[in-house]
């Protein structure tokens, strides 16, 4: 059953036949046997084929959905097993929203690779909405999300505190102001967002809500690097991590805001959904907690 679903999910994702068979390194007719055979089984069709498109309908997407969770164990399965009689090796699935995975997870990465080759991390970047749902369906094996989860299904710890600031452009007029900026004066300014969905998102409006900020021009965009280039070319101000904005503060592209009460501070958390952790998860945990906790020493 393992391969019929394997070979169902890789047709869903690639939409056709033949890329799914090339991806797969088998023939399109074995293919297409495969999808027949998991028809009959389920006892209904679960695409819509046309020459021009191959397309889940409302019975395979509910298949494709399962299909994705099942495998998912079915690699955990695997792991526990090697667990027994192995040395931590073996892949993890990683989830991350936007700023721990763009700017954190890659150095954590970079350590556990030097200290265990064997282990195989494979990345996901994902808004923290997304992250939560793909723990959940057993779709990743650890998450990192931006701020608190409580959810009676999964286990949530706090691992890091993020200092947040408020950036503009060294050329942006506020800094003619040489004292001390309050918020209030912040209101008319033009605000870059991410969307909603993101954890950097939920921050800002939590900030807007605890300062009673009303901003009059809001502008969304659909990822930090966009918004930070569009902040250094003077289209805005934002509000965002620290390790978001570490090499523009370095080479002064971009520049913090002295604004009164400020950092504006949230959380990072790692959510399993397990208590059972496989040796590489652990290992890979261990090695997130020993690089943090050197972070923050330094």
């Amino acid at each position: 059953m393992k391969q019929y679903l394997e070979v169902f999910v890789m047709v869903a994702e690639k939409k056709n036949f033949s890329k799914a068979a090339e991806e797969l390194h088998m023939t399109q007719p074995a293919v297409s046997q495969y999808i027949r055979a998991l028809e009959e089984s389920m006892g209904t069709r679960l695409l819509e084929r046309s020459n021009k498109y191959v397309r889940l309908n409302k019975a395979g997407e509910i298949v494709f959905h399962y299909a994705k969770e099942i495998l998912g164990l079915y690699v955990k399965m695997q792991n526990s097993v090697d667990d027994l009689i192995n040395k931590p090796t073996g892949s993890i699935i990683i989830g991350a929203s936007y700023t721990f995975g763009e700017y954190i997870l890659p150095h954590i990465i970079a350590q556990l690779q030097q200290n265990y080759p064997e282990i195989t991390p494979s990345i996901q970047i994902h808004n923290t909405k997304e992250i939560i749902e793909l723990v959940l369906n057993h779709q990743l094996d650890v998450g990192f999300i931006e701020g608190n989860l409580k959810n009676e299904h999964l286990t949530s710890e706090v691992i890091l505190e993020d200092e947040m600031f408020i950036v503009a452009s060294p050329k942006h007029p506020l800094f003619k102001m040489k004292k001390e900026i309050c918020i209030s004066n912040l209101e008319e300014e033009t605000w870059i967002l991410r969307e909603i969905g993101s954890g950097t998102r939920e921050a800002t409006e939590n900030f807007f809500r605890m300062y009673k900020l009303n901003p009059k021009r809001l502008r969304e965009f659909g990822s930090t690097q966009l918004i930070k280039e569009s902040v250094e070319s003077g289209l805005g101000i934002t509000l965002l991590s620290r390790w978001a904005i570490e090499k523009e503060l370095a080479n002064h592209s971009i520049e913090i805001i002295n604004v009164k009460g400020l950092p504006f501070k949230r959380d990072f958390s790692m959510i399993t959904n397990t208590s059972y952790q496989i040796k590489a998860l652990k290992t890979f945990i261990d090695t997130l907690h020993h690089y943090l906790a050197n972070q923050q020493n330094f």
